[in-house]
């Protein structure tokens, strides 16, 4: 079965290139992704997935380098004001949209009003410190902010700093042709097949971009992408499965890269979202919470899934991040879960619906917590569900428990508050706790690192108590690629930045 999968994929990958009007003479990279991005409007959007696209079509105000500090994008420079309660930020010149518009001031204040106000937009609570954006100069932005915000510049690294063209956004329909200003831009999209970019050759970095088109293709399987990298019909692919590595190293025509991410994987539990059964246990009782979570042998499923490649997790900061709380993972208690399930009234077994992204790998993991949890007394059942779909039904509040990460960020803000704050837009098992929010705004307003971090150690402390999710695993960043691909450098957020990027011949 895998090599017929491989044969179509890679036949498939042929047909589009040549469906697409490929010419010889074009220089072209193909992406491999372990699924399809959800909408590609950076206000609404929401996967580790769509990242990559956003990173090669749309600039941002600011970025991050390799060790997590923040770097100039489209603000040349920065300083804060008025007791941290102001940021002005100065703007690069000479910046066009794709559709020629002109970047600006104006444009900026467009895209945080929107981001701010949009319905729908998941980039509010990110960036809610903002009260007012006001223009000063052409080139020239002020952020009035209601309280400090140590946060706010790692937030506007990512998709709450992404610039859209203010009129083709206005009028156009973003989801299905974004207008940005990065150095491709959007071609077409064929939902779960591929995505394609062509350069942008107004680009005001242009000479730093090698290639005239960017092709991603979703590819759920892990052996599948890999497949199709040695065949030779991907360039490069993220998410190298830990049980491929040996094969990658082995390959002279293939190359590794490596690097510890800032990423986790959870089981989100829905406490308060949409829907939810009255007589739900895990909505109830945080000991039923806990209790699931104590069947689960977390240095098991690192073995027996990633050969002992991953880190098994309690949290949302990695081991990376400076704000990492060195608290010991709990281990595997089956008694003690028992025991939390009997305090709660809990008659076993409790069948439990888990949501779980359609690949291999994240089956063998939902196998693995299944087998775990049956011997405290869980008759779990795994909904297999592609991604995009897994996040919308969790959104809604669809579920019991989903299976879903989150690809880090260099800020702890970044990481924690939109999932654990009652205000958070990704907060979608609606937990709510008023100390915890308390907590996290503090930590959000402080500039101080020690004070920060003690604040963060009293989050990650009583969650484990309250447990709106079951850490489970911090997920290393790793990219295969053909070795005539050159310039590629790991990031620690797992993106694929193309700049300097290029391949040989």
């Amino acid at each position: 079965m895998k090599s017929r999968q491989t044969l179509t994929t890679s036949l498939a990958g042929l047909m589009l290139l040549a469906a697409s009007g490929y010419a010889q003479s074009e220089s072209v990279i193909r992406i491999g992704l372990g699924a399809d991005p959800d909408m590609l409007d950076p206000h609404t959007a929401r996967t580790y997935y769509g990242r990559f696209v956003f990173s090669a079509m749309c600039d941002r105000l600011v970025d991050i380098d390799q060790n997590l500090q923040i770097v100039p994008g489209l603000a040349t420079d920065w300083a804060y004001g008025d007791e941290g309660k102001t940021l002005t930020l100065n703007l690069r010149q000479g910046v066009l949209f794709h559709d020629g518009e002109t970047f600006d001031a104006n444009a900026v204040k467009f895209n945080i009003d929107r981001a701010l106000t949009l319905p729908g937009s998941l980039r509010k609570s990110e960036i809610s410190s903002i009260e007012s954006v006001e223009v000063t100069a052409p080139y020239t932005v002020v952020f009035h902010l209601k309280s400090p915000d140590a946060a706010l510049l790692s937030q506007l690294t990512d998709r709450a700093g992404t610039m859209l063209a203010p009129q083709a956004t206005a009028k156009g329909n973003v989801t299905a042709h974004p207008v940005c200003s990065g150095p491709y831009e959007f071609v077409s999209r064929v939902q779960q097949d591929r995505i394609i970019l062509k350069r942008f050759d107004k680009y005001w970095n242009k000479d730093a971009y090698h290639f005239d088109k960017v092709v991603f293709l979703p590819i759920p399987d892990a052996s599948v992408r890999l497949a199709n990298l040695r065949a030779g019909d991907l360039d490069i692919t993220e998410g190298i499965a830990a049980s491929d590595i040996k094969t990658v190293q082995a390959d002279s025509k293939l190359a590794l890269a490596k690097v510890t991410g800032l990423g986790y994987m959870g089981l989100t539990y829905n406490i308060a979202n949409g829907s939810v059964s009255p007589d739900n246990p895990f909505a109830k009782d945080a000991r039923v919470r806990e209790a699931f979570s104590l069947a689960l042998d977390r240095d098991a499923i690192n073995q027996v899934v990633f050969e002992g490649q991953y880190t098994p997790s309690n949290q949302a900061f990695s081991p990376v991040s400076p704000y990492h709380v060195n608290l010991p993972v709990a281990g595997r208690d089956v008694e003690k879960a028992k025991a939390l399930l009997a305090a709660a009234g809990i008659k076993t077994p409790l069948n439990v619906d888990i949501l779980v992204p359609n690949n291999p790998t994240s089956l063998q993991v939902g196998q693995v917590i299944q087998a775990m949890a049956s011997e405290a007394g869980f008759n779990v059942n795994l909904q297999m569900t592609e991604f995009a779909t897994l996040l919308d039904r969790q959104q809604q509040g669809n579920y019991q428990i989903s299976m879903s990460g989150w690809s880090g960020r260099a800020d702890p803000d970044g990481s924690i508050y939109s999932f654990a704050s009652t205000k958070g837009n990704l907060n979608d098992g609606r937990y709510s706790n008023a100390q915890i929010d308390q907590w996290l705004l503090d930590a959000r307003q402080n500039s101080n690192s020690d004070q920060r971090k003690a604040l963060y150690t009293k989050v990650v402390t009583q969650l484990q108590t309250d447990m709106p999710i079951a850490y489970l695993y911090f997920e290393p960043r790793i990219f295969g690629m053909n070795k005539m691909v050159t310039g590629f450098q790991a990031y620690p957020d797992g993106l694929i930045r193309l700049s300097g990027v290029s391949l040989t011949q």
